[in-house]
């Protein structure tokens, strides 16, 4: 049942502040550290309303007291009042040592209405209260013969049986060792790297390799040389420019490529054996280069997977 503190005040002759009702849903059964609320429900006449630097300011009332929260809220309008309805949060600091009652202080509230050239002001006083605080253990506890009976005895844990747990742990890692296994041999990754079907992997590698190099002429040198391995090594053969059209027809899964790899034999050309190996780079940019390097491993890489040469 909420504790409830009724404080009807004199009313004004203007009748402009009714009823001033303290409510408290826990006013009892508090601890040191707690919080608790507070419901100050005020009547007052139509158009009056209070006044902000008239509530209670959040902070500490007293050393054992304070006022954490303050809101203010319009309520329903009857017989020419209003409520209005001033919610407050408390936190007690009261370290009690045995059950007792504690005052709260009382404060006032100023309503104000401003009217045409006047405004008319009244005080609601909101009354104090009480809340009731108790210990947080008992000052002295019943004798015993023996002090070891003050302490409660540790109770026993209960047993589990690891065998469940450590078999799904096995089981957990090894289905993830055979996906990471699986993972490895599709992306070609060691000990899977230098299978002989995945050259263009192995080629893709070298070439973004090659990109971290600071010398850059050097660097495309080594991922055209790259590239042809892994064509050569795709082929079991030499593979010139020439041989391209060949090539494709042998190997129909790089049909698509076509046009990146003849602008590669056109540009390996004008390196090895052209007399201005910048031309190269306008033929086949190094970006191109690794970008026909990338596709070649995922073709090669799917043609694998769906059972292609």
């Amino acid at each position: 049942m909420a504790g409830i503190l009724s404080a009807c005040l004199p009313l004004p002759a203007e009748a402009q502040i009714g009823s001033v009702v303290v409510r408290s849903p826990r006013p009892f059964g508090l601890f040191v550290g707690d919080r608790f609320d507070a419901k100050v429900e005020i009547e007052a006449a139509d158009g009056f309303a209070p006044q902000a630097a008239s509530l209670p300011k959040p902070g500490p009332l007293t050393y054992w007291l304070d006022l954490t929260a303050v809101s203010v809220a319009p309520g329903p309008a009857r017989d020419g009042h209003r409520l209005w309805r001033l919610s407050l949060t408390y936190q007690t600091f009261y370290a009690a040592l045995d059950v007792r009652r504690l005052d709260l202080p009382a404060f006032t509230v100023t309503f104000a209405s401003e009217v045409a050239h006047a405004t008319t002001s009244a005080v609601a006083e909101v009354p104090g209260w009480q809340i009731s605080v108790s210990p947080l253990r008992e000052i002295q506890p019943p004798p015993v013969a023996d002090p070891v009976e003050y302490l409660r005895p540790e109770s026993p844990n209960p047993r589990l049986d690891p065998a469940l747990p450590r078999a799904l742990a096995w089981a957990f890692a090894s289905f993830g060792l055979a996906g990471l296994l699986a993972l490895a041999r599709d992306r070609a990754w060691w000990p899977f790297r230098h299978r002989p079907a995945r050259a263009f992997a192995a080629a893709w590698r070298q070439v973004r390799r090659q990109a971290a190099r600071p010398d850059a002429e050097v660097a495309y040198r080594e991922a055209l040389l790259a590239l042809h391995r892994g064509l050569d090594r795709t082929d079991g053969r030499r593979v010139m420019g020439e041989d391209l059209a060949a090539f494709l027809a042998r190997h129909p899964a790089y049909a698509a490529l076509a046009q990146p790899l003849d602008r590669f034999f056109r540009a390996s050309r004008e390196v090895f054996f052209g007399r201005d190996p910048s031309v190269a780079q306008r033929t086949c940019p190094f970006p191109d280069l690794m970008a026909t390097a990338r596709r070649l491993a995922a073709a090669e890489r799917a043609a694998k997977a769906g059972g292609r040469s």
